[in-house]
């Protein structure tokens, strides 16, 4: 009895040893890139546009960049609500470029299952994630996340948002982007793609002459110097998002470290955070959700769409919208 219970208690260990050891290899990534192991090639899939994302426009208004939540394995295998956000974006902002082929858990914007040696695993894992079990398939999330935490930790965030910065402006040029015009550019960061989006803005925001904004759509980010070198950072944050527990885990988001990015940010009116009434993260009831609202209202796809519309054509028009002193989190509510 000893035994069989010594070898399940086992198991758990191995799980957590082997889960530590994956962590500890985590950086060699970003590390591998610095080197130049993987050369200076960014990958990306030539699709064509579907007349609507991605329409190249020689007199675009503005750019705007889409950056995945975790669970993708490139930037093409995007969510159906990923998509129908995008189409309904685009449609609506008729005058912008929106670009949504960026993979932002990859220096390179490799895609998962194009990795010279693990790509078997992650096809793998996105098809388990599809077809079931789904809970395999959440290796996916577990590696990206971990990439979230390289643009988080300050010994490797330099080099990975680095690294994510010209795969940024590499996108942009794709689409016939001037770095010396003065089109501003809009990053939306999903998930925990907002700490991607906000990191890489230090670096992109030095390459280009135009105004950098970042979106945050329910995105999970630390205190980062993208906070202040983006010309201004708007997080919207569902009433019932529970991911926004994650940034109670970051300390520079706590008021107490009143010299944190974060909280200058705020003091000096760069960031404005937007309260998405009754709003999850993810699924039914969340930010991207295309069925009609629980209260009968419009879907929250489309209040979410109307409400990032509404940021850029103001943004672009007027000064920001500033949220105005007060307990943290400063909110700016809307009719949403």
């Amino acid at each position: 009895m000893f035994d069989t219970w010594g070898d399940i208690l086992m198991l758990p260990l191995m799980a957590l040893i082997l889960f530590l050891f994956w962590a500890a290899l985590t950086p060699f990534e970003t590390l591998g890139w610095w080197a130049g192991w993987f050369g200076e090639k960014i990958y990306y899939d030539d699709i064509p546009s579907d007349g609507v994302v991605r329409r190249p426009q020689s007199n675009a208004c503005s750019y705007v960049i889409f950056l995945s939540g975790i669970g993708r394995v490139s930037g093409h295998t995007l969510s159906f609500r990923e998509q129908e956000f995008l189409r309904r974006l685009a449609r609506r902002l008729n005058c912008s470029v929106v670009i949504d082929d960026v993979f932002p858990y990859s220096v390179n914007n490799l895609a998962l299952t194009g990795q010279p040696i693990f790509a078997r695993l992650w096809r793998w894992a996105l098809k388990r994630k599809v077809e079931g079990p789904a809970l395999a398939g959440y290796l996916i999330n577990i590696r990206n996340l971990f990439q979230v935490a390289i643009s988080v930790d300050k010994r490797y965030a330099p080099i990975y948002n680095q690294a994510m910065a010209e795969v940024l402006l590499d996108s942009l040029l794709r689409y016939q982007y001037v770095p010396t015009s003065t089109t501003p550019i809009y990053v939306i960061g999903y998930s925990g793609a907002g700490q991607m989006a906000i990191g890489a803005v230090t670096y992109l925001r030095e390459w280009v002459q135009a105004p950098v904004y970042v979106i945050s759509l329910g995105g999970i980010f630390s205190s980062d110097p993208g906070l202040l070198a983006a010309d201004h950072v708007y997080h919207l944050w569902g009433t019932r998002d529970k991911a926004q527990i994650w940034r109670y885990l970051m300390p520079g988001r706590w008021r107490f470290f009143a010299a944190s990015e974060w909280n200058r940010g705020q003091r000096q009116g760069k960031i404005t955070v937007i309260r998405m009434q009754d709003m999850g993260h993810t699924g039914r009831g969340g930010y991207l959700d295309h069925k009609e609202a629980p209260d009968g209202g419009i879907p929250y796809i489309d209040r979410t769409v109307e409400t990032i519309a509404g940021i850029i054509e103001a943004s672009a028009s007027d000064p920001p919208l500033q949220a105005q002193p007060g307990e943290e989190p400063r909110t700016v509510e809307r009719l949403t």
